[in-house]
């Protein structure tokens, strides 16, 4: 599936704002051209990471994440309360208990991932104030709520899989193992890296797309945050990422995500024709909620459907 390309210093400077409202209600991706998070920045990323995870377990669970840290090393995340066929570093903002760890003799992955994680997050918070302005809200306004935010970013590795699901698995528990089973990212905005090879799907109308995937892309999607905003005038995509008997990927999303104590709902701008189809979500509650399923099964998890009015 070949995705929309939207220009980014062409939304920015207020132009091509109609193309990013299709893209939006299309698909909810976009792959995004001409940004500042340069080639070679992007290229070591992907390097460090490679050289990350090829270190002893023993060595990455030194800084492994929990559920009171939420930062750190981890491979055994569940999805759907169905364990992944990944590993993951997590990092983000120090706050309470959450400290981002770093692994020892490795400076060189901490300071490039901390540049990555820089340029991830101006471009994200962008990319907040370019969907607004195409929501016909203040897009100033609501990426300015986005400075004491709670986002992260995450490395993923995709080990080789002896029972990968085929990649025309139906959505639900599958036959073989899934990288990540079928989700929608709970935040606002995501910024993907790409490695070059193909893992990623979308699902459209009952059916999955596989993404394009060439090395150092930068593609975007929109999450249950945009959603809600846009009263349903954009469905934050339900995807997954498939596991492979013959390659390993790397990935390297950035989740742009509100600051604890925010609430959002449908923005004004957007219930002219239409009730508001959602009431306040707290994103603190909201978060803490999704966050808890990744450690073990319990239960339904929550989603922005729960709070719907109609």
């Amino acid at each position: 599936m070949q995705l929309i390309t939207i220009d980014y210093d062409a939304i920015c400077s207020g132009s091509q704002l109609s193309e990013l409202d299709r893209a939006c209600r299309e698909w909810g991706f976009f792959e995004l051209r001409n940004h500042p998070i340069s080639a070679s920045l992007r290229d070591r990323m992907l390097e460090v990471m490679g050289e990350f995870f090829a270190l002893p377990v023993a060595r990455k669970r030194a800084c492994e994440r929990t559920e009171v840290n939420h930062w750190g090393f981890y491979d055994r995340e569940l999805t759907k309360n169905v364990q992944d066929w990944k590993e993951l570093f997590d990092v983000g903002p120090e706050f309470g208990a959450c400290v981002p760890q770093w692994p020892s003799g490795l400076s060189a992955f901490r300071e490039t991932t901390e540049a990555y994680y820089a340029r991830c997050e101006t471009v994200a918070i962008d990319l907040v104030r370019c969907i607004g302005n195409a929501l016909g809200d203040d897009g100033t306004r609501l990426s300015a709520g986005f400075q004491d935010h709670t986002s992260y970013l995450r490395l993923n590795y995709y080990p080789l899989c002896d029972s990968p699901a085929p990649a025309d698995t139906p959505t639900g528990p599958p036959v073989g193992h899934l990288g990540i089973s079928h989700h929608s990212d709970a935040g606002a905005v995501t910024v993907l890296l790409q490695d070059g090879h193909q893992g990623l799907q979308v699902e459209r109308d009952g059916s999955w797309h596989s993404v394009s995937a060439e090395r150092g892309a930068i593609i975007i999607n929109i999450g249950d945050v945009v959603q809600v905003w846009s009263n349903d005038r954009y469905k934050a995509p339900l995807h997954r990422v498939l596991a492979s008997d013959t390659h390993t990927r790397y990935s390297a999303p950035f989740f742009l995500n509100p600051s604890f104590t925010t609430n959002y709902a449908p923005l004004a701008s957007t219930c002219t024709d239409r009730p508001a189809r959602y009431r306040p979500i707290n994103w603190g509650d909201f978060r803490n909620g999704r966050a808890a399923g990744d450690y073990s099964d319990v239960g339904e998890e929550i989603q922005i459907a729960h709070f719907r009015t109609d």
